[in-house]
């Protein structure tokens, strides 16, 4: 992939245009935008008939850092952290112009505001759980997602599992987050700072669920963490999980894996308090049949006492 910036794409690609590889020669047909950041567009396009996400840039260095990173994050054993990679080239517009482009897996889904409508809160920990998990991953991995929000998740097909679609910002451990989203950013709240650390991600990951209840976001004021925590005490279906939220945007985590254990805890007490409430229900229903039971048996045996009596 070439690393010298290139001039703008100079207009949106449209449906059916074809974007052959400078150097592979493989054919990608454009079907729609996907979505636009701060380094490229992304489209849905097939080759050979199968369904593919592509993303192009003028921004080529940027564009190969992102090579790089997919490609990292494909060594990590078994965790799908991002899409899979399939194809790195150049893309010569009929303008002339170069542009860099890759091509990777197309996760089929919907966002999790979507999911969280369709099948309810009671899914918030499980959704959290899975996020924690794969971030464990990603930090043990030398990584730090770092432009972690709603927009770059999605809850695949099929059996429920959230995925990272755009792994742009994911910066090395210790060096400075390269890109990152105002609301999201804990330095924008004046809760931390812009290190690449564990830390960065979790505060974001508790953004992403007050976002998810405030869909047009909310300002900072003068007091950001007085607000922060306002905002969440006022959503009923995070108040299971508002401690271990508030631990995540005051930075009481080193790492993934704590966090990852307090929710579990919570998670476990849950599903111990349900199963409790299931037995009862159960108890009182076996109850209730036997006392009605008891009385259909009382009624028809006082009515054939009644019926002797009176023959």
């Amino acid at each position: 992939m070439k690393t010298q910036a290139h001039s703008k794409l100079e207009s949106k690609l449209k449906t059916g245009t074809i974007i052959r590889g400078k150097w592979h020669q493989k054919n990608y047909r454009i079907h729609k935008k996907l979505g636009e950041g701060a380094i490229g567009t992304v489209y849905l396009c097939d080759v050979n008939g199968k369904l593919a996400a592509l993303k192009i840039s003028d921004k080529g260095t940027s564009m190969t850092l992102e090579v790089n990173v997919l490609k990292s994050l494909q060594q990590v054993q078994g965790s799908r952290l991002g899409p899979y990679l399939l194809d790195v080239d150049d893309w010569k517009s009929p303008s002339g112009k170069l542009y860099s482009f890759y091509v990777m897996e197309y996760v089929k889904g919907e966002t999790i505001t979507d999911f969280l409508k369709k099948h309810g809160s009671g899914w918030i920990g499980i959704l959290l759980m899975q996020l924690l998990e794969d971030l464990e991953r990603l930090h043990q991995s030398g990584w730090v997602f770092g432009d972690l929000k709603l927009d770059n998740l999605i809850v695949s097909s099929g059996q429920p599992r959230v995925r990272f679609v755009d792994v742009g910002g994911t910066t090395q451990l210790g060096r400075g987050i390269k890109e990152f989203t105002e609301f999201y950013d804990r330095g924008y709240w004046g809760m931390g700072t812009r290190r690449a650390e564990p830390s960065y991600d979790l505060f974001c990951l508790a953004m992403i669920m007050l976002h998810i209840y405030y869909p047009k976001r909310f300002v900072r004021g003068p007091h950001p963490e007085k607000i922060l925590f306002k905002k969440l005490d006022l959503v009923k279906p995070l108040a299971p999980y508002r401690e271990v939220l508030r631990g995540a945007l005051t930075g009481k985590y080193r790492n993934s894996t704590e966090m990852k254990k307090e929710l579990a805890k919570i998670l476990h007490n849950r599903d111990r308090k349900t199963r409790r409430q299931n037995k009862t229900k159960k108890n009182m229903t076996a109850v209730s049949l036997y006392i009605e039971l008891t009385s259909i048996s009382f009624i028809a045996g006082g009515y054939y006492l009644l019926s002797v009596l009176i023959g």
